[in-house]
């Protein structure tokens, strides 16, 4: 099974992967902006997420196994590769498998270390969603209101909701699996992994995922490594400086 995509643009193959119960949506703005700068945009969703296939496996080995698929697919020797949170984690993975197809790496907002679980609230507030009682977007933003008191991140899950048929809506994310397997997304990349080639860390400033201590690490995995930090900006750093972090990018990628 092949990822879904959005592709758009011509020129160098450019793959966005999202995060944890995210989807290619969420990347739209910031991929058009690169499409203008001469790449073929790649928008993914990964398994469990968006419009791609659901499985009861899920790990970062078989989300870098689909990313391989994917590229084989499409026929992409080498990528430029850029994931945020989750999905950085992913591009790590992939990066470190098959270094040969990645001609330049980005990290949006996380590090290669181990991190607790701590999606259990959002969580809680999707499962709490009935959908036998649900008639419209706004009844559901007053159910998760009760766990998640953040509009902008109510905001971000809602956008997994859909209409399944007429009258009926549904999720887009597959939630039993994402809940029972959460620890996954926490898991760090085996330390006796690297690459080598060109990567760049971009770190939210009021965002606590990526410390100068993970610094240290990093060096370790990725020795060719450069590291920005947004300033003013918490882990949806893409959402909440566009600008300066398709600068940061651009540069890099240049």
């Amino acid at each position: 099974m092949i990822l879904h995509s959005q592709i758009f643009g011509e020129g160098k193959p450019f793959v966005i992967l999202h995060g944890f119960l995210g989807m290619s949506d969420n990347w739209k703005t910031l991929g058009k902006k690169f499409a203008e700068m001469g790449y073929q945009m790649h928008l993914l969703d990964q398994r469990n997420h968006g419009r791609s296939f659901r499985d009861t496996t899920f790990s970062y080995q078989v989300m870098s196994e689909d990313l391989l698929a994917y590229c084989d697919h499409h026929q992409l020797d080498s990528i430029v590769l850029l994931g945020h949170s989750m999905g950085g984690k992913t591009a790590m993975e992939f990066a470190c498998d098959h270094p040969q197809r990645v001609d330049a790496l980005v990290a949006a907002d996380i590090a290669p270390k181990a991190y607790p679980k701590h999606h259990q609230d959002i969580l809680k507030a999707l499962n709490s969603l009935d959908f036998n009682q649900l008639q419209s977007r706004g009844q559901a933003d007053k159910v998760l209101q009760e766990y998640i008191p953040e509009l902008g991140v109510r905001l971000f899950l809602l956008k997994n909701l859909y209409w399944v048929e007429k009258g009926q809506l549904g999720l887009r994310i597959n939630l039993p699996v994402l809940t029972s397997q959460v620890a996954e997304v926490g898991m760090a990349l085996a330390p006796e992994k690297h690459y080598d080639g060109p990567s760049l860390f971009i770190r939210g400033g009021n965002s606590g995922y990526v410390t100068d201590l993970d610094i240290l690490s990093i060096r370790q995995q990725f020795p060719a490594f450069q590291v920005e930090t947004v300033h003013g900006a918490g882990h949806w750093l893409h959402a909440e400086q566009p600008a300066e972090f398709q600068v940061l990018v651009a540069k890099f990628i240049k």
